[in-house]
């Protein structure tokens, strides 16, 4: 499998607030792979939930979306809301961070995974709720058949992560989102639904964007990143490059804010110093400026993602920045 399943260009999401226009994403591109899984990575309120919304057409009429959406060479932004919400569910699908209120509490959890099949591939109930069973089975929901007829507040915190995967997956859409998918999960479970991901997606050539603040899963499941800042992104490329030589401040800063085992004991975790920028008005040119130990005075004006070698690009004017880190 090749090629590039989802392709983001020049993506711009403005909120009409009592403030005024609030840009919240301003201009990111990325692609998602055939059969691949890119995560996008990045602190609370960087726009990572906005992108995925943007990308499902599940924004409020507030916002404004400009820039391009292609599906397999389709543009789909400007896609009336009728056609948009044909494609949910049926290519495009998305898991939610939290199941218990993302599923529906009046309904079974077989139901809900059969309504997706009924309404995009007309499937009649009786056959509808056979293929749900079966993808419940599929994704390794034990006792499926009776587990089908139980209702969200019956299962556990991981079978509801794991209905909401089937409802996601029944109709084999050619991209998913999966938004947190593990929060509030222990961590065998959460092994368990990230390895079911990478199962699923191996069977079925779906392209995986992976949405989550921990460095330790994209290291382990993601073939490559974006990493997000205040709107923008700051640094994108392969997970292994981008993690052992990463050539953006705001990306040294997180790493070096994650805790490691094979650290010495009691030493002092890094942080990034200062706080996130208002978007509703924020700094002139590089929006990590403010924050950054390295900063210049070229970072009065906007970095481009410069190329820093094997499909890695870094919004950093020193990039690469080696030398840097070696002096400091």
């Amino acid at each position: 499998m090749s090629g590039t399943t989802l392709e983001v260009l020049d993506l711009t999401v403005t909120f009409a607030t009592e403030r005024g226009p609030l840009r919240v994403l301003d201009g990111i591109s990325f692609g998602l792979p055939t059969g691949r899984t890119v995560a996008l990575v990045g602190e609370s309120g960087c726009g990572k939930s906005v992108a995925s919304l943007a990308v499902m057409g599940l924004l409020p009429p507030s916002a404004a979306v400009t820039g391009t959406i292609g599906l397999e060479g389709r543009e789909i932004a400007e896609l009336p809301p009728e056609e948009r919400r044909k494609l949910r569910g049926a290519e495009l699908a998305m898991i939610f961070q939290e199941p218990m209120t993302s599923l529906n509490p009046a309904f079974t959890a077989g139901d809900q995974v059969a309504e997706a099949l009924r309404l995009h591939q007309g499937l009649d109930r009786g056959t509808a709720m056979r293929a749900a069973v079966a993808m419940l089975e599929a994704v390794r929901i034990p006792e499926a058949a009776r587990r089908a007829r139980q209702y969200p507040h019956q299962l556990s915190g991981g079978m509801r992560q794991r209905v909401m995967i089937a409802m996601a997956l029944a109709c084999r859409p050619r991209v998913l989102i999966a938004d947190e998918p593990t929060t509030a999960l222990d961590v065998t479970v959460q092994a368990q639904i990230l390895s079911l991901l990478d199962e699923l997606r191996g069977g079925t050539g779906t392209a995986v964007l992976l949405i989550t603040h921990d460095l330790g899963i994209v290291a382990d499941h993601a073939d490559e990143v974006v990493v997000m800042y205040a709107g923008r992104v700051a640094e994108r490329g392969p997970v292994a490059r981008v993690l052992s030589t990463p050539q953006h401040p705001y990306t040294v800063g997180l790493l070096g804010a994650a805790p490691r085992l094979d650290g010495p004991r009691g030493t002092r975790l890094a942080t990034v110093e200062g706080t996130v920028p208002d978007l509703a008005d924020p700094p002139e040119g590089c929006r990590f400026k403010t924050r950054c130990p390295f900063r210049i005075a070229i970072c009065d004006t906007k970095p481009p993602l410069y190329d820093v070698g094997a499909g890695h690009r870094a919004a950093c004017h020193r990039a690469p920045l080696e030398q840097i880190l070696e002096a400091a």
